[in-house]
């Protein structure tokens, strides 16, 4: 669905009237004579222009005849070439080890804010992990204004998920402990990273070992 929307939509603005007739909606201009005159364009390249443009879904007229751009069918397909791209990363990159965590967290992490939630599980835990411990330091305890600062912060860049949903997943997957409106990231969780990543280190020396043995 989301390959055949993008194809569709890469053909409807392939033609200059309908993309200066789709800006003149977008900029304001509710009627066909308003399109004309700030698109500059004859009244038949912008009836045919807007006829494209409403078969497709992408400007649509309400009851009173006012022209407007369907931004939630744009969105809905920006979801969806999302999705799409996520479930291919899924099947290119493994979601384990250091390299398949790095792949995930480009995708979904930018400069430090949110871009979306991945909607496979084990790749959404990974970066609710990963948003804890850049956040908040074990042991220490955040009133909620506090986290809810934290973590709004995270969700600036993001129009599927807001603060509030965020601490709601952090605290059920135990990331943050919640008592009296108090935060704390339980202490052992530091400890746990910590053995996880001297296991994993420790797995890495055991391969460099063995393929050292297998060379000789």
């Amino acid at each position: 669905m989301a390959t055949e929307a993008t194809e569709q939509l890469v053909q409807l603005f392939a033609e200059e009237s309908r993309v200066r007739a789709f800006a003149a909606v977008a900029l304001g201009a509710g009627s066909a004579e308003q399109v004309a005159r700030a698109a500059g364009l004859s009244p038949k390249e912008t009836a045919v222009a807007l006829r494209r443009l409403r078969e497709q879904g992408v400007v649509t007229a309400g009851d009173d005849g006012q022209l407007g751009v369907a931004y939630g069918l744009l969105k809905e397909y920006a979801r969806a070439a999302a999705q799409r791209a996520d479930d291919s990363g899924a099947a290119e990159s493994p979601s384990s080890g250091s390299d398949g965590t790095d792949v995930v967290l480009r995708t979904f992490v930018r400069d430090g804010r949110l871009v979306r939630l991945p909607a496979q599980w084990t790749r959404k835990k990974l970066v609710l992990r990963h948003i804890a411990e850049q956040t908040f330091e074990p042991g220490v305890e955040y009133p909620e204004r506090a986290v809810n600062d934290k973590l709004r912060a995270w969700c600036q860049d993001s129009d599927d998920i807001d603060h509030v949903t965020l601490r709601r997943h952090l605290v059920d997957l135990r990331h943050l402990r919640r008592s009296e409106g108090i935060y704390r990231r339980p202490a052992e969780a530091a400890q746990a990273e910590g053995q996880a990543e001297m296991g994993q280190a420790e797995g890495q020396a055991e391969t460099g070992q063995a393929e050292a043995v297998d060379s000789v």
